[in-house]
């Protein structure tokens, strides 16, 4: 395992680009150690592509849909993928807290947050590869997509805010689970049970009213809501949460959203990472 030494990760000189030295590093070594296991990069793409490339379709004719319930799906899986590759990405604070360097890191002359800002550039540069070869096989299939520059930046920032969000939730369940194995039985009710109740399958207003209700409180909702909108150029997934006429507006308050959640998963997951390391 690579270790990095606090000589490695101190800025030497003043400036911005200095100052951000310690966090490209530290990105650097995550990168390197994640690509080590090409496994993570594959695994969790095996369940969204099959959705996408066998489920999707088999829907379609079962069901004796459109085309426009088969972009659905697919569109809908980016919504299992985020969550269960941020996750996962957090198991891996685990096993760098116990058998890697973090020790090591911990001594350096870096402020904390970095440590899991480091880690979290890394989690969403390979999520956005696995959307894009997500996003790849679907269209390889047939799947369309009605997007623009508009609707690919609403889908850049509800996805990118999500996944930022996800990985909050990872980091302060690591920082609070000692053990990879409980870990992992975790991950089920956090990443895979809210996606059957955010939309992904059907129209959150499809549900009980009860589950309805508590569908619009979802992150997942609204990321997937905009996702659509931005690829699909759908605002059904809108509208169900909002009930408003204005798309614009509705994507707007589904993105802030997203942001607040990103923002206080974010702060909580830093905090929770400072507080396990001097425990």
């Amino acid at each position: 395992m690579t270790a990095v030494t606090p000589e490695a990760v101190l800025p030497r000189h003043g400036g911005a680009a200095p100052r951000l030295a310690p966090l490209a590093t530290l990105a650097a070594r995550r990168f390197q150690l994640t690509t080590r296991t090409p496994r993570e990069l594959l695994v969790p793409l095996l369940t969204p592509i099959l959705f996408a490339l066998v489920i999707a379709p088999a829907l379609k004719q079962a069901l004796h849909t459109s085309a426009d319930y088969e972009s659905f799906v697919a569109t809908g899986t980016i919504g299992l993928l985020i969550p269960l590759n941020t996750m996962f990405s957090g198991l891996s604070a685990i096993v760098d807290r116990e058998n890697g360097a973090q020790r090591e890191l911990l001594t350096a002359p870096v402020p904390r947050p970095l440590l899991v800002l480091g880690n979290l550039a890394v989690a969403l540069a390979i999520t956005a590869l696995q959307v894009a070869v997500l996003i790849a096989a679907a269209v390889a299939r047939g799947i369309h997509f009605h997007t623009s520059a508009s609707g690919v930046a609403w889908f850049l920032g509800g996805a990118t805010l999500f996944a930022v969000g996800m990985y909050g939730v990872a980091e302060t369940l690591a920082s609070r689970v000692h053990k990879a194995e409980e870990y992992v039985a975790r991950v089920p009710a956090i990443a895979i049970v809210p996606w059957f109740l955010a939309g992904s399958l059907f129209a959150i207003d499809a549900l009980p009213s009860f589950l309805t209700w508590f569908a619009k409180f979802l992150p997942l909702t609204h990321g997937l809501a905009l996702v659509r909108y931005g690829l699909l150029g759908q605002s059904n997934g809108l509208h169900a949460i909002w009930g408003m006429s204005d798309n614009a507006a509705m994507a707007g308050l589904s993105l802030a959203v997203v942001a607040g959640f990103a923002a206080v998963l974010t702060a909580v997951g830093v905090r929770s990472f400072a507080r396990s390391a001097v425990s």
